[in-house]
């Protein structure tokens, strides 16, 4: 095991903070999270760090900084109709979306270019254009701190709900997930209903649909309007769509005519978090180095040197004014370090 300490993690977020970390270790193999577990020596604040694209490091970060590099894709099981997965949490997202529709098995292709590892995935309950994580995720294995020992999480034990898991709740900082069973589907279900995906394959002309038209349907339209991190600091969606009750909309729709929704449940509608912004007017607002992207409004971004402190503070900025003109609370998606 490979200790480091004081090593900048500029490198590892998107973001691209240049804080820095007390500890830091590659993790190359699942059995060196009991190694570290038995070291007296090491930190017991530890943090997993995955693809760095889901926080936001508003200081030196204290403790053993573990980076998931845990690698490898295996077949469980198949049958007719599926087929069972076991992903090392370390393999990047994006990489297993396309290995997936390279051998024909669908269920993540509307997940395509969502930035991160897998690792991410139930943590998160990653989600785009109408589809979930959760739904084809079988179990979740992860090392548990106290417990000093591998457990398995079925997909009920995960407790899922909308950019939310019981790993960022009752085990936050508990778990440190190492592999997920993913179950895909053999015979597709299509979803192209939500958003421009139906329009976008319009436009391309798609004659035949497959999951591989759709996945390039979702990467060109996350291409057009959200920021390539390697040329601009940002960690995607920094705020959730929110929840309003279907009274609070028709509300607002009285003062707003083309405010959008998509149904949450019976007595709730989803609002997209990024229209709610861009009225308030901080779409391609700029101050120093932080700003909000002039394409999406959802997307706080970096412009090289700004630091945490200064894009948490613009985020809150965003709340209070969101807050104020409609009347709605935005839930930040980005995790603080």
């Amino acid at each position: 095991m490979q200790l480091q300490q004081n090593i900048s993690l500029k490198p590892f977020n998107t973001f691209g903070i240049d804080e820095s970390a007390e500890y830091f270790v590659e993790l190359e193999h699942a059995a060196m999270l009991e190694e570290i577990a038995n070291d007296a020596a090491l930190p017991k604040q530890v943090h997993a760090l995955g693809g760095g694209s889901n926080i936001l490091l508003s200081k030196a970060v204290s403790g053993l900084v573990v980076h998931n590099k845990l690698k490898g894709i295996v077949i469980e099981k198949e049958d007719s109709e599926h087929v069972w997965l076991r992903v090392e949490a370390g393999e990047i997202w994006h990489e297993l979306v396309m290995y997936a529709i390279s051998n024909g098995w669908a269920g993540i292709e509307n997940l395509a270019l969502i930035p991160g590892t897998v690792g991410a995935a139930p943590i998160q309950n990653i989600g785009a254009y109408g589809v979930e994580a959760k739904e084809t995720i079988e179990s979740v294995t992860g090392w548990h701190w106290e417990e000093r020992a591998f457990i398995d999480y079925t997909n009920a034990d995960c407790n899922f709900g909308y950019r939310d898991s019981i790993f960022k709740g009752r085990l936050k900082d508990k778990i440190f997930i190492s592999s997920v069973i993913f179950k895909l589907n053999k015979k597709p279900t299509f979803h192209t209903a939500y958003g421009p995906i139906q329009h976008e394959l319009e436009r391309m002309n798609i004659a035949e649909l497959s999951i591989k038209a759709i996945a390039d349907a979702v990467i060109a339209i996350r291409s057009s309007k959200l920021p390539d991190p390697k040329k601009i600091g940002n960690a995607g969606s920094f705020f959730k769509n929110p929840a309003i009750s279907t009274e609070h909309f028709e509300m607002l729709q009285t003062n707003y005519p083309g405010i959008p929704c998509y149904p949450f449940s019976e007595t709730m509608v989803k609002v997209p978090a990024g229209w709610l912004i861009e009225q308030c007017g901080w779409k391609g607002y700029r101050k120093g180095d932080t700003g909000v992207h002039e394409k999406q409004a959802l997307v706080i971004v970096n412009y090289g040197k700004a630091s945490g402190e200064e894009i948490w503070a613009l985020s809150g900025e965003i709340v209070e004014s969101v807050k104020e003109r409609f009347g709605i609370s935005l839930e930040r998606e980005v995790q603080v370090w």
